[in-house]
């Protein structure tokens, strides 16, 4: 519980922060960097796009769904239903006043929440959990409640350890409050071992790991 009231107040603050990097309501330099050290997260945007096909008609659970980068984009390409939970109060906030806007929300549903806390009435086609497992100290029950909430795939990305990020990462996000996590490839395939996936492929993407697994 007091990992989940650590991370709520630290993306409460840090919503408008990190929503940019997509966004690129920053100046022309920060762009710029973002395009050069943060060019594998524009890269696993693309990947969980691609790897969500066939889009239109199928059902998602958008797992720490942030700002609604993702989720949005879903409703965008026509997904009968996305929903987005969060812990953070802010980060759903933004969701809800985006898809409002784009006239999105017949489509949509975002709520604040955890996903071990949340019921989810039925499963779904595609579970998603992007950039979400950085801040999950104990990954495996959200794996697992991910491979139980999908029909058919669910998409996860997790940070590579030992590259050159992440000292930096580390100390950044401490100054801030912010735990972080990183993994070798041996402990992905372990928790999604563990998880009880059936299979999965696994993409290196720059400083992290991409998977696409198989509920069975």
């Amino acid at each position: 519980m007091d990992e989940i009231v650590t991370q709520k107040d630290f993306w409460d603050r840090e919503a408008d922060n990190f929503d940019s990097i997509y966004s690129h309501e920053k100046s022309r330099m920060s762009n710029f960097l973002d395009k050069i050290f943060r060019w594998d997260m524009y890269a696993r945007y693309k990947y969980t796009l691609k790897n969500s096909q066939p889009i239109s008609g199928k059902t998602f659970l958008d797992v720490g769904c942030g700002s609604g980068r993702y989720s949005l984009e879903l409703a965008r390409r026509n997904a009968k239903q996305v929903v987005g939970i969060d812990v953070s109060g802010n980060m759903i906030e933004t969701c809800k006043r985006r898809s409002a806007e784009e006239g999105l929300s017949d489509r949509t549903l975002f709520v604040q929440a955890d996903l071990l806390g949340y019921d989810l009435e039925h499963k779904v086609d595609v579970c998603i959990g992007i950039g979400l497992f950085d801040y999950v100290k104990d990954p495996l029950p959200v794996l697992k409640k991910m491979r139980e909430s999908s029909e058919h795939r669910a998409i996860v990305s997790f940070p590579r350890a030992w590259t050159w990020r992440v000292p930096l990462r580390k100390s950044r996000l401490w100054l801030k409050g912010c735990p972080v996590y990183f993994y070798t490839k041996s402990k992905v395939d372990e928790l999604l071992n563990q998880a009880g996936f059936k299979g999965y492929e696994l993409a290196k993407i720059g400083q992290l790991y991409c998977v696409t697994a198989f509920p069975g």
